[in-house]
């Protein structure tokens, strides 16, 4: 008995490696169940019976990457202060992520377009960006000092739109040619954002008095 499920984990994992790689490398959109079996070393009957159809497979690829991505950064969270500290990490991380393993970031790209018209991965992404906000929330923005812009704004809204901030500006990184330095500069802004640094959003201090 514990050999069967060993092996089903086996399976089961092997498929979703392959089901990473394939998609990764094609899209979604480019890629079939058959490819994927085959990349895995199984039958296609495996992929149908561990995950019924190519939406169910994608999902639970959506899943497992979505959990990667919040387990990481919360991890690099905890190591901080909350406030600017945790956001120059952040900005830190991604920075990292893009440079070292931008394939994760296509297939989040990738399936964001898919989600348009499915919704099974709609609903996961949703949970996705729901949960990163949240950790921007609880990591950042309840620890704002008195210099943060954001301290006497709704923290909710506020940590949706830094998390599209960073995952919009990914998307571009990720197709521009000039990566080092659109990286660099996310890094530098972030931060100088979270305390309303005149030079960012374009008011002097005393600009800003005035």
């Amino acid at each position: 008995m514990a050999n069967e499920k060993a092996t089903e984990t086996s399976q089961a994992q092997r498929i979703i490696d392959a089901a990473f790689k394939c998609i990764s490398s094609k899209g979604y959109a480019n890629i079939s169940l058959r490819e994927i079996a085959d990349e895995a070393g199984v039958v296609l009957s495996q992929l149908n019976y561990y995950y019924k159809n190519k939406e169910g497979l994608f999902t639970e690829v959506i899943k497992i990457l979505g959990h990667q991505y919040l387990s990481e950064i919360e991890d690099v969270f905890r190591r901080g202060k909350p406030g600017k500290e945790n956001l120059s990490a952040l900005s830190e991380y991604f920075k990292e992520i893009l440079k070292s393993k931008p394939e994760l970031f296509i297939l989040l790209f990738d399936f964001s377009s898919m989600a348009l018209w499915s919704d099974a991965t709609r609903e996961v992404l949703d949970s996705f960006f729901d949960d990163m906000s949240n950790l921007i929330e609880k990591y950042i923005l309840d620890g704002a000092s008195g210099k943060s812009i954001f301290k006497d704004k709704p923290h909710r809204a506020v940590s949706r739109i830094l998390s599209g901030a960073i995952f919009g500006t990914s998307i571009q990184v990720v197709l521009s040619h000039d990566k080092e330095d659109f990286l660099d500069s996310l890094c530098d802004l972030l931060p100088s954002i979270y305390i309303g640094d005149g030079a960012i959003i374009g008011l002097s201090t005393q600009d800003g008095a005035s």
